[in-house]
């Protein structure tokens, strides 16, 4: 794999940038990135889950730093993700490959067209400010179960899911890059345990994947509207599920 490093570097950092601006983590592109260039899946997986967490961590500090994080809101997600991804990855080490290429792709646009199309009626004027505990706890089990079994840290479930249930956008993409970092460990230290890592491909992925984690956040705190964050990453999901259809048929 050492000559196509520094691809997977430039991958690494420009897709975990653009990705923080949604704070959804960018394993759910990465994942195919790597595949395309040759990484086998059943590396690729567990390697969008380190750069997931290290993204998202870069993404969290950035959020808490500037004092705009709700950690009330992010936690019931956390703990359910955290305790479910391994399941999911244990079910997803002993499932066919092509199944879960299958599933990867009906996840990419699902998460797209619901960032894109769904619109709540209940909160078409405003966004919730409330902080249940059913309704997370909820995305956190079902994320999390997505985020072992499919590598993608479950920020592609958090994210629309919670926009569903009538939260800001930009406030939705702070406690997904809270709450990605904890399912992605644990699904990561799953993969671990049954020896599919590549250690040389995540030294140099999770570093580039923090640097750009850090940026993307930066800017959406400043730049971006939460309308324009949800549909742009929407598109970008989206678009990604059609390139990876076309290569599966």
């Amino acid at each position: 794999m050492e000559f196509n490093i520094t691809i997977i570097v430039v991958l690494s950092f420009c897709l975990s940038f653009i990705f923080a601006l949604g704070g959804v983590g960018s394993a759910v592109v990465l994942i195919p990135a790597l595949s395309w260039i040759g990484v086998p899946f059943h590396l690729a997986r567990p390697t969008g889950l380190f750069v997931n967490c290290l993204s998202m961590l870069g993404a969290t500090w950035s959020n808490f730093r500037q004092k705009k994080l709700d950690v009330k809101l992010g936690l019931p997600i956390i703990v359910a993700s955290f305790i479910m991804a391994p399941v999911g990855a244990w079910a997803g080490h002993f499932l066919p490959t092509r199944i879960l290429l299958w599933a990867f792709v009906g996840f990419l646009f699902f998460s797209g067209s619901m960032m894109m199309f769904f619109k709540s009626a209940k909160y078409a004027d405003q966004y919730r400010e409330d902080r249940p505990l059913a309704g997370p706890v909820g995305v956190g089990i079902l994320a999390g179960m997505v985020s072992g079994l499919l590598g993608v840290g479950g920020g592609g479930i958090i994210a629309p899911l919670m926009i569903a249930q009538g939260f800001n956008p930009k406030k939705v993409a702070m406690v997904t890059a809270f709450s990605v970092p904890f399912s992605s460990f644990s699904a990561f230290v799953a993969y671990v345990a049954m020896g599919s890592v590549s250690v040389r491909i995540l030294v140099f992925s999770g570093i580039a994947a923090w640097a750009g984690g850090y940026l993307g956040t930066r800017v959406m705190q400043k730049k971006m509207k939460p309308q324009s964050v949800k549909k742009f990453l929407g598109a970008v999901l989206i678009l990604i599920g059609i390139k990876f259809l076309w290569s599966m048929i």
